[in-house]
């Protein structure tokens, strides 16, 4: 085990935190402190760093029951607002995927589609107060005899929402070009043809997962801001990569770990799960997420004081390379370049754009930094490790 020169734990940060003695930054404050005061001094001032996304994420969905009302019914099928919802569940139980459309949407028949409404509207529509409509069917059983169910429904309606998502935060993506000569449009946005832009996601030196890149202080039970309320990592998330290739800093060069997480949904908030209608590729949710990191030792703080600089992705053709699983990296830049505005791609002058929120992913982190400050919101310390090397 390597010898620290400070050595803190959550618990008496925990303490500094209800007496309202903890420094607590954000991920962004943390590079300039990290660098006018090094690695040990910084870990010795600051308590916590604070770290944000709000980008999309379409492995998201609402876990749910509906209760029960005489005659009691089994569920085989359930939609919300004519969207379709898994219900091989248990008797009024479902589950809403966010990328779910409705089951009347044209999709890509008329190209590139709309895809107006899915079930991340339907979430969003939940959270604001809105009522949505609840149809389900079932086969009649002795036990549970009811075969139609016909209602509008609120969120306080439901005995039971649970955000629970597979897949979230990724630790670092591709940034996506299109070589073609045509437009394409895909989760990443439109891509117009020969180069034309480049799209990029994560927010990030705020990114939770750039912060802490081995996984230190982020595992199972790691208490998170999510959606505008507080949830939990429950693991790693599905696509998970344990062994990426890392630069210096550990920063993985390619997309690489992801986490599972799951959240109170009747507490969360509107303004940080926003529903997305990404054209001619299908419906999303863009969700905040922030995740504190204790200041445990002076490694942690060297992880925090990453920059955009440090982080570097790869831009692939999504035109040609991708849909056939070809590797190619047309080129590597740093995320420091792809938020300046433009990059240069086969000598040509490329327009970067963004899927991913900054402002917003500051905000989050500001807020959970907020919360913390006020002793609103206390740490805990993972219950299990997220495999990382």
């Amino acid at each position: 085990m390597a010898e620290f020169k400070v050595n803190k734990t959550v618990k008496e940060i925990n303490e500094r935190i209800r007496k309202g003695k903890a420094v607590v930054v954000n991920a962004e404050e943390m590079i300039e402190i990290v660098r006018k005061e090094g690695k040990v001094k910084a870990a010795q001032e600051v308590d916590v760093v604070t770290t944000g996304t709000f980008s999309p994420m379409c492995s998201s969905g609402l876990l749910f029951n509906i209760g029960q009302q005489p005659p009691v019914m089994k569920v085989s099928k359930l939609w919300l607002n004519n969207v379709p919802c898994y219900s091989g569940i248990a008797a009024v139980d479902a589950y809403l995927g966010a990328t779910e459309p409705s089951d009347d949407d044209p999709l890509n028949k008329v190209h590139p589609g709309r895809f107006a409404y899915g079930g991340a509207h339907v979430m969003e529509d939940l959270l604001r107060g809105k009522a949505v409509h609840l149809r389900a069917e079932a086969y009649g059983t002795d036990c549970y005899p009811r075969r139609e169910l016909d209602k509008d429904v609120t969120l306080a309606d439901l005995p039971n929402a649970v955000m629970l998502n597979p897949r979230n935060c990724y630790q670092n993506y591709n940034a996506a070009v299109n070589l073609t000569n045509r437009t394409i449009y895909t989760y990443m946005g439109p891509l117009k043809a020969n180069g034309s832009n480049v799209n990029y996601a994560t927010s990030g030196a705020l990114s939770p997962l750039f912060n802490d890149p081995y996984f230190r202080t982020i595992g199972m039970g790691t208490r998170i801001f999510m959606g505008g309320g507080v949830g939990y990592v429950i693991g790693e998330g599905t696509q998970h990569v344990q062994k990426p290739k890392r630069n210096e800093r550990g920063i993985p060069e390619s997309g690489s770990g992801t986490l599972m997480l799951k959240g109170d949904f009747k507490k969360m908030n509107a303004r940080y799960v926003r529903a997305q209608s990404i054209i001619g590729y299908g419906v999303s949710l863009a969700l905040g997420v922030g995740i504190p990191i204790p200041m445990l030792n002076e490694e942690l703080a060297w992880f925090t004081g990453v920059s955009n600089e440090d982080i570097s992705m790869p831009v692939k053709d999504y035109g040609y390379d991708y849909p056939n699983g070809i590797p190619r990296e047309v080129t590597r830049v740093s995320f420091a370049e792809l938020r300046s505005g433009e990059i240069t791609v086969n000598e040509k002058k490329t327009a970067t754009v963004p899927v991913t929120s900054h402002s917003m992913s500051l905000e989050v982190a500001d807020k959970l930094k907020e919360w913390i400050l006020r002793g609103d919101f206390l740490l805990t310390e993972k219950q299990d490790d997220i495999p990382s090397f």
